[in-house]
C-alpha cells in the first residue's frame, strides 16, 4: 500500500534528522513509528484490561467472603 503523508516544516525537519542520524529511509522510520505507536496502544489496552480483571477478582473475593459467612443461600 502506498500512503501520502503531509508534514509541517517542524516534523519534516525531525524526520530528516532521524533519517540522517539512523541512516534509514524516511519510509522505514514512518513504518517503525506506526508500529511503535500501535504497540503502545495495544499495551495500554492490555494494562486497562488487566486492571479491570484484577478489580473484578477483588470484588468477587469480597462477595465470596461475605457469602461464606452466611448459613443460608438466598436467590
Amino acid at each position: 500500500m502506498t500512503a501520502t503523508v503531509r508534514l509541517d516544516k517542524s516534523l519534516e525537519e525531525k524526520l530528516d534528522f532521524i533519517s540522517q542520524t539512523l541512516h534509514k529511509k524516511k519510509s522505514d522510520i514512518i513504518r517503525d513509528a506506526i508500529s511503535y505507536y500501535a504497540g503502545m496502544l495495544e499495551n495500554s489496552q492490555k494494562n486497562r484490561m488487566s486492571k479491570a480483571v484484577a478489580k473484578t477478582k477483588d470484588a468477587d473475593k469480597v462477595e465470596n467472603e461475605l457469602f461464606e459467612g452466611t448459613d443460608e443461600v438466598v436467590f
